[in-house]
């Protein structure tokens, strides 16, 4: 197969070339490369051909949650975002905390058109109270743990659980969110809040416990990695932290950095999303935190729930809303970074938290893994929910152009989506 025409762009720089690829990797980069015989060609002009891009945060459902989406419709949704890997949250019913439950995912994930990766519960039942068996997990290929969906309470547990973590060469990812504070609260507290009579979850319930967790990796010498972050405390608070050499890492998801708490006005239950959508001033310090290296990776935090649910009152509407297929236009519109910066953002920085840079988000040459995307910036579309790959609806981008898109997506050697159209 070769990629004709495009501008390659990886962490190595920018330059005009044909990729060609053989047998899973790829074979040659360069210009005016001689077309092997019978081989696929894809139009890669006008486009940036760069690594896959890599999530480190999606929930995939399954097991326990199938009617809104499959690990298969799940990959489906990332391939069309220009993703080759994301990292499936273990917060399923049952929830990944043992070895045989990643097993299931590995299995599940084993013939999708996207790289499955399973990031393993920190506690028994995500329950906060015991540790899970991380290192017969680790023993499997787990790099990421996190009780995703909720923050790990018990600061001697948390102690624990990263000295333990630290001794397997794992990374720890926490939910930021003290229970009791953010107790009852249903969006931001503030002046929207407020305006709505809804229940309001303060930025210090996050705040709190990114501080906190950046004592114990002080403490124990361990890395930790922060979900989701949505406040411009805890971006100030993670900054300070990197300044003083630790081993700290950090992401935000796409409508912390594009929404406001003010769309919670329609009271649509599509805008409840946890940590809340959040104020001005914290999307302006997000965007920031991601324009300076203060935070790492985009991570879509891509939450799928059947219409039913979301069409509950919004104090009982679960939260949550998709991702994977409008995150890499959302970064390219919404930033006002350069491509480069937004690949980074999306695929290598992300890939290395995730212990996946050997596979995926590494330099496009000869001999790398050809897990790759084809970006056509300049494309627009409209986001119709009922066009998305995933088996939920729960879009807040609804009827919203954008302009960006992955044109083609190449795993392991195999083109997975080719013009914007899945092939599997």
């Amino acid at each position: 197969m070769v990629l004709r025409g495009g501008t390659v762009v990886d962490e190595t720089g920018s330059r005009r070339a044909d990729v060609v690829v053989a047998d899973g990797v790829v074979a040659a980069v360069g210009q005016q490369l001689e077309t092997p015989r019978g081989a696929t060609v894809l139009d890669a002009g006008a486009c940036v051909v760069g690594p896959g891009l890599v999530d480190l945060h999606a929930h995939l459902r399954e097991p326990g949650d199938e009617e809104a989406e499959t690990v298969e419709t799940g990959a489906r949704a990332a391939a069309l975002g220009g993703y080759t890997a994301v990292v499936a949250m273990p917060n399923t019913d049952p929830p990944i905390d043992s070895a045989g439950v990643v097993r299931e995912i590995l299995e599940l994930g084993a013939g999708a058109c996207c790289e499955v990766r399973p990031a393993g519960a920190i506690t028994r039942g995500r329950a906060g109270t015991a540790l899970a068996p991380l290192a017969e997990m680790a023993a499997l290929g787990v790099r990421l743990f996190t009780d995703d969906g909720a923050g790990v309470q018990d600061s001697r547990l948390m102690r624990r659980a990263l000295e333990y973590a630290s001794s397997l060469g794992v990374t720890l990812a926490q939910h930021c969110e003290d229970a009791g504070l953010a107790a009852g609260g249903h969006m931001h507290e503030g002046e929207w809040s407020s305006r709505l009579g809804l229940p309001g979850v303060p930025s210090e319930a996050e705040e709190l416990m990114v501080a906190r967790d950046i004592a114990l990796s002080r403490l124990t010498g361990a890395p930790v990695h922060f979900l989701h972050l949505s406040t411009a405390g805890s971006v100030a608070l993670v900054r300070a932290a990197k300044a003083d050499g630790l081993r700290v890492s950090a992401e935000a998801a796409p409508h912390h950095f594009c929404l406001t708490a003010a769309a919670v006005a329609s009271y649509d239950p599509v805008f409840k999303v946890n940590p809340p959508l959040r104020s001005d001033a914290d999307v302006a310090a997000v965007r920031s935190g991601l324009a300076d290296g203060t935070i790492d990776a985009i991570a879509t935090d891509h939450a799928p729930h059947p219409p039913e649910a979301k069409e509950a009152p919004f104090d009982q509407a679960p939260p949550g809303m998709l991702g994977l297929e409008t995150a890499l236009p959302l970064a390219l519109g919404e930033l006002g970074l350069p491509v480069g910066e937004v690949l980074a953002l999306l695929s290598w920085r992300p890939a290395g938290i995730a212990g996946l840079a050997g596979s995926h988000g590494g330099p496009v040459r000869a001999g790398a893994p050809a897990n790759l995307c084809v970006v056509d910036p300049s494309a627009t579309w409209v986001v119709d929910p009922d066009r998305l790959a995933s088996r939920s609806r729960n879009t807040p981008y609804a009827g919203r152009t954008l302009t960006g898109r992955a044109r083609h997506t190449v795993l392991r050697g195999e083109p997975v989506v080719i013009d914007a159209e899945a092939q599997r």
